[in-house]
């Protein structure tokens, strides 16, 4: 059987999502300012992309945040 939809905690969920997600980038962010010179061309544009997907996903949570809040 099913488990029955329970929504109740989203709002909480979404929000750790959101606050990891800006750890994780303002930590890469860090590393590429404290690392610039040690790092290779290659590593650098991959962290770029990633916080890219990491910024476009923080904007995701928060759309899905003020959802969750107008439906309660």
């Amino acid at each position: 059987m099913a488990k029955p939809d329970n929504r109740e905690d989203n709002a909480a969920h979404l929000q750790q999502h959101i606050q990891n997600t800006k750890e994780n980038l303002q930590e890469s962010e860090q590393y590429l300012a404290e690392h610039a010179e040690e790092i290779s061309p290659q590593e650098k544009q991959t962290l770029q992309a990633k916080n890219a997907r990491r910024e476009k996903s923080i904007d995701g949570f928060h759309s899905e945040l003020q959802d969750e809040s107008g439906q309660q």
